[in-house]
């Protein structure tokens, strides 16, 4: 019963916001907390709530004000000399624009962290995308495919996860791994390329015109912001803030939240020119934490209902024994939906241990195992369930239904350019 509620409820949703028959946000709090009555959790309904609120809350303070950062930061000018020198070299080029913002994406995403990497290719890249009349859904769905191959890196998550599942370390697991990233990292490169040429047509039309620019008054707005006397300590607080979130000074929510003080005050000290800032950003942060807390109700119903463990055990139990040749094969083909469908900690803490335990009586190898759930990765930040992904559109200023339709299927091939790198090295066998 719970598995059938489970996937109907996904499915229910996924449709409506792909038809847009629901907003995104009202989809992820009415259609939940449906399903959840229909299935009789009426009287545990408020505290199932308030856990899934709960554990998403300090995501949620993080993202609002790492918005506010980085927008005072975008305001004052701190990525202008990078936006001319990526201009400089790419001299107009929406092929050379495009492949520069996956090499930069996977660039920054070495520090490990989804949202920060957003912030700021997003801040530099966007910029130029509308300067051209490039779709930021190209952005967007670059960003998104460097993230996903780079999320595997042992500081990223799902691997520290998997690590800990599977009794590994990261010589065991992620350095054989380290092929497989760059077989990922290849596809995303070709993608931007493929991506680039095609928007380079439709730019270059006779009768193209540029949707994508600011009028007059935002460009005057954004000068009148420009701080480029203050461009070094902007840059130092930035290092600064992302050296403390590399090394765990504090919680990234409380860093986020000193430094935008910080840049605030600093950048705008009077009154009424923070005012203005506040003004100008206040409806993206509340549009992307709207979403975060939303995005909190429905795991919160998913895994207090327990529909999240039925929905993964039933998938589980289909596989014969017979198929055990294909066991790792097949692991890192149902990676993808999993890790799209659950989160992270579903899956590496509640189903990779019968995965594990399944693949092991099968003839499998823990490093197998392990190398065919990290796979999925390519279209896990896709899912509705990842906080950050919201944070994304919104800085890009696309829908997220637009974005999931958009990306799904230039994601689902950068899993499957892993997983055939994983076989011609001899990581998966079958």
């Amino acid at each position: 019963m719970l598995t059938i509620l489970g996937f109907t409820m996904i499915i229910v949703f996924m449709y409506l916001i792909m038809s847009k028959r629901l907003f995104p946000l009202t989809a992820l709090i009415l259609i939940p907390i449906i399903f959840a009555l229909f299935g009789g959790f009426a009287s545990d309904l408020g505290p199932i709530i308030m856990d899934g609120i709960k554990n998403i809350a300090p995501t949620g303070i993080m993202l609002i004000f790492g918005i506010l950062f980085f927008s005072i930061m975008i305001d004052a000018g701190l990525f202008d000399p990078l936006v001319n020198l990526i201009l400089k070299f790419a001299k107009g080029d929406p092929i050379k624009i495009a492949f520069g913002t996956a090499v930069l994406t996977v660039l920054v995403s070495l520090d490990g962290d989804g949202a920060t990497t957003y912030m700021i290719v997003v801040a530099a890249m966007l910029p130029l995308y509308k300067k051209l009349g490039m779709n930021p859904l190209v952005l967007s769905c670059i960003i998104m495919l460097a993230g996903g191959v780079m999320n595997i890196l042992p500081w990223g998550g799902p691997t520290a996860r998997a690590m800990t599942t599977l009794h590994m370390d990261a010589t065991e697991l992620f350095v054989p791994m380290i092929p497989v990233v760059i077989g990922g990292v290849v596809w995303v490169l070709l993608c931007s390329v493929w991506l680039g040429i095609k928007e380079k047509k439709r730019i270059t039309k006779t009768d193209f015109i540029n949707p994508y620019l600011d009028n007059e008054e935002i460009i005057e707005v954004q000068r009148q912001l420009k701080r480029p006397g203050l461009i070094w300590f902007n840059l130092a607080l930035t290092l600064t803030l992302l050296t403390t979130m590399m090394f765990d000074v504090l919680p990234l929510a409380v860093s986020f939240m000193i430094a935008f003080c910080i840049a605030l005050i600093i950048n705008y000290p009077k009154i009424d020119e923070q005012q203005k800032v506040l003004k100008l950003h206040a409806g993206n942060a509340l549009s992307v934490a709207s979403m975060i807390f939303a995005a909190g109700i429905f795991t919160g119903i998913l895994s207090g209902t327990g529909m999240m463990d039925a929905m993964a055990k039933s998938m589980i139990s289909v596989v014969p024994d017979t198929w055990g040749r294909l066991f790792p094969v097949l692991t890192a083909v149902t990676s993808a939906p999993l890790t799209f469908f659950l989160s992270n900690d579903a899956y590496y803490f509640g189903i990779l241990p019968l995965i594990t335990e399944t693949g092991l009586h099968l003839g499998a190898t823990k490093l197998e195992i392990g190398t065919a759930s990290l796979i999925g990765q390519g279209v896990h930040l896709l899912s509705p369930l990842v906080p950050s992904t919201y944070l994304l559109v919104g800085l890009a200023g696309v829908e997220f239904s637009d974005h999931l339709k958009f990306t799904i299927k230039w994601a689902l091939g950068s899993s499957l350019a892993m997983l055939i790198t994983a076989i011609v090295i001899g990581l998966i066998t079958f």
